[in-house]
Formats: structure tokens, C-alpha cells, sequence
């Protein structure tokens, strides 16, 4: 191997210093512009399973200056394919203690943590990159980075996305043998919110459901998790502040499955077993190395040529299957023209006018293109029609939601998966 040959990225160069068959046509190979590109910042969002995986990949790929956010901390059960870490590390921040480790391993390469949520990242700190990509388990946490960045693109006089403010998104996902990814451009293509009825709803009751008429084993074992909790407060630790739950401590689990098993029989619903009891608190979801390897080295791949511009990226959503064998396919979705996020014209939704405002919250939380999870709204004058935060607004649950809102009114809808209002019309049948 000649001293040219032996550069760390050598392999890589290949790539970008030729064109070839996969090249766009007015590709021209400038070695200087590609790694100007390569030190500009780009996130990870998320170091878990699949972050650990795309942080090696980015690194190993050239990208020099590499940022990474998450909120957790180690636990035990991390260990057996989240490979940056260590036993020692169990209890410490999971970007940091990722971005130690791949700056220690990667010479050239400096990625720098954020032990943080997304939500409390300003606008400034979102606009500072290239790109960005997702490692996330959450639909949440995809739906509010996905708003984020379709916010701060601008348009010009003609309402055309300004290119340079334009941040792409590529997000991964995995469940046991199965992967996704998506390329996602905001305001240029179809955003996260577009793709939303692909993703079944995520399972979600009506406080007031859990509270006064419970009618499923799971409202009881919810009403536990989400109410009883926090009213006991029943561990502390030696300081005397309240603990939150531990969905790996065992005491955690039996005191909410003994607590759910009592409120049944108080409702004479049968049901509560300690296996559902971990089903619905801890949402358990098989994570299997082999996969967040592959999904997070198309991740890679796609970040990779968004940057260089050495080929096209996917158009725009890929899956793959490896349960039986391996199976991946490819497909071109469109924008949805009612999106409540990247869409410019405000979405109209017909109603029943026998509608109640609980059922209007319920559509809100189970229509496949809306999944909200906890939405309070508002008249387009600012008149609030139903905080969920507002105890005296609970009485309101059961009058009709025409009693606040007239047909052809706006709602200004506010939800923790959204970091800025949403806008809907509401008509009455």
C-alpha cells in the first residue's frame, strides 16, 4: 500500500474523488469542496441502539464534526448492543459517554454531547447543521424534531422554500427484524406528519377514562402508572425526593402490577397479569443488534450523499424485513395536501353536530393522521375552549363541543408532539 493508500478515509475518497455510474451526471469531483462539507456539523439525535451505530458509521465515513443529543442514562440492559458502552458506564449519560468513546477510537473526528431532550434546544442551536439523524424509539420525539425543522425553513415572496434554510432528516427506525428508513426534506417532499398513517396509533386513554370509568385491564394498570404514582409517591431515595418510575426495577413493577390488580377488582375487571402490567408500562419493543446495524448504515449512507452530493438520496422511504430471510423494497411517497405541518392550507375536518368536546379530544388522539396525545385548544382569537391543565375546563368534557365552537371556526391546537401550534377548521355535518 503506497502512503496515499494509507490515509485513514482512503477508502472513502474513492468514492468522491471519481465519478462513476451512481454519480449525477454534473458530478464533479473536488476533494476540497467535499471535506469542507465533511466538517460542517451534522446531529445524531439519539444514542442508543441505533445512535451508537451511527455515530461509528459517521465517524468511519469522514465526518468530522459530529454533535449528539440524548436524555438517558446507561442501564444494565443497554449493554448487549449498545457496543459504546461498558459496565463501568451504567448510571452516566449516554451521549457522553458515546461521544468519549468515539473521540478517544476516531483520530480527526470531534463529536460533542448534549445530555438533554430535543425540546429544550433553541431554534439557533437546530440551524447550526447540515443535517440530521434520527436514532429515535419514539413517534413523539420523531413528530416534534420533523415539526422543527419544517418550521424553520422560509420562503420567499413567492412561498417557495428558501434552499439554504432547508435542514434534511433522515430518520431509522427499527422493531425486532424489521427497519425503516426516511428521507425526509422539509417543505420539499413529504415531511415525518405525512407519513403518519403508516405507523398504527399508539396506545392512549382518556384521563378521564382512567379516573371514573375504567372498562379494560389496561385503564387500571395506566391509572396507576400515570395517576396513583404520583399521588402515593410510594420510593424515594435516602434525600426524601420522589423516584420516578424504573421500568427495570422489580419493585417498581410489583407495587404498580399489586396496585392495578386492586383497582380491577374495585371495578370488577378481570384481566390484570404481571406480563400485561410490563406490556403497557414499559411498551416493550425487541431491539436486535443486526438490525440497528443495517439500518443505521443506510442512515449513514443517505447522510453521506446529502452531503458529498455524489448520488441522488432515496426517494424517499425504504423497508427492510429480515425475519424470513431478508426482503427490502423501496417507495416514492408524496406530501399530504392537508398535512397539519408542512402544509400551507389550513386542514377542514367535518363533524357530527352531537359531538362532544371529550369525543372531539378522542378523534384528536385515535385518527390515524392526527395520533395527538394530550391536545388543549384554543378559538383562532385566543377564547380557550379546552386546557387539559385547567382543572375547571374538565366539566366541559361532556357538553358539545358546538357550545364553544361554531361551524367554520379555526382551533388553534397546542400537543407535546408539536413545538408550535397546529391549525384545523372544524365543520359541523
Amino acid at each position: 500500500m503506497t502512503q496515499e493508500q494509507s490515509s485513514t478515509y482512503y477508502h472513502i475518497e474513492q468514492i468522491y474523488l471519481r465519478s462513476g455510474p451512481l454519480a449525477n451526471s454534473d458530478y464533479e469531483p473536488n476533494k476540497k469542496e467535499v471535506e469542507d462539507r465533511l466538517n460542517k456539523p451534522v446531529l445524531v439525535i439519539g444514542a442508543g441502539g441505533l445512535g451508537c451505530e451511527l455515530l461509528k458509521d459517521l465517524a468511519l465515513m469522514g465526518f468530522k464534526n459530529i454533535h449528539v443529543i440524548d436524555m438517558d442514562t446507561i442501564d444494565l440492559s443497554n449493554l448487549n448492543r449498545q457496543f459504546l458502552f461498558r459496565q463501568k458506564d451504567i448510571g452516566e449519560s449516554k451521549a457522553i459517554v458515546a461521544a468519549n468513546f468515539i473521540n478517544e477510537r476516531i483520530v480527526g473526528t470531534t463529536v460533542t454531547p448534549h445530555h438533554a431532550k430535543i425540546q429544550d434546544k433553541d431554534n439557533a442551536f437546530y440551524q447550526q447543521f447540515s443535517v440530521v439523524v434520527c436514532g429515535l424509539d419514539s413517534v413523539k420525539a420523531r413528530r416534534w424534531i420533523n415539526a422543527k425543522l419544517v418550521e424553520l425553513v422560509k420562503t420567499d415572496k413567492e412561498n417557495n422554500p428558501i434552499v439554504s434554510t432547508v435542514i434534511p432528516l433522515i430518520d431509522g427506525g427499527t422493531e425486532g427484524f424489521k427497519g425503516h428508513v426516511k428521507v425526509i426534506v422539509p417543505k420539499l417532499g413529504p415531511c415525518f406528519d405525512c407519513l403518519l398513517p403508516l405507523f398504527p396509533p399508539q396506545l392512549t386513554f382518556a384521563m378521564c377514562t382512567l379516573q371514573s370509568t375504567p372498562r379494560l385491564p389496561e385503564h387500571c394498570i395506566a391509572y396507576v402508572k400515570l395517576i396513583q404514582w404520583n399521588d402515593e409517591k410510594p420510593f424515594k431515595d435516602e434525600r426524601g425526593n420522589r423516584l420516578k418510575i424504573d421500568t427495570d426495577n422489580p419493585e417498581h413493577m410489583r407495587w404498580i402490577y399489586d396496585n392495578a390488580v386492586v383497582r380491577a377488582k374495585q371495578f370488577n375487571i378481570e384481566g390484570v397479569t404481571f406480563k400485561l402490567t410490563q406490556g403497557v408500562v414499559k411498551n416493550i419493543i425487541p431491539a436486535i443488534a443486526s438490525t440497528n446495524a443495517i439500518i443505521s448504515a443506510l442512515c449513514a449512507n443517505e447522510a453521506f450523499k446529502f452531503i458529498t452530493q455524489v448520488s441522488d438520496n432515496l426517494d424517499n422511504f425504504q423497508m427492510n424485513n429480515g425475519l424470513d430471510g431478508h426482503y427490502s423494497f423501496s417507495v416514492s411517497h408524496e406530501a399530504e395536501p392537508n398535512c397539519l405541518v408542512c402544509s400551507t392550507s389550513i386542514r377542514e375536518i367535518n363533524f357530527p353536530s352531537t359531538i362532544t368536546v371529550e369525543d372531539f379530544i378522542h378523534f384528536l388522539q385515535n385518527d390515524p393522521s392526527l395520533q395527538l396525545q394530550s391536545p388543549s385548544f384554543s378559538l383562532n382569537n385566543g377564547a380557550p375552549v379546552y386546557l387539559n391543565n385547567q382543572a375547571s375546563h374538565k366539566e366541559r368534557l361532556s357538553k358539545l363541543l358546538s357550545e364553544f365552537v361554531n361551524g367554520g371556526d379555526s382551533l388553534l391546537i397546542t400537543d407535546p408532539v408539536f413545538p408550535s401550534p397546529v391549525i384545523i377548521s372544524v365543520n359541523y355535518k
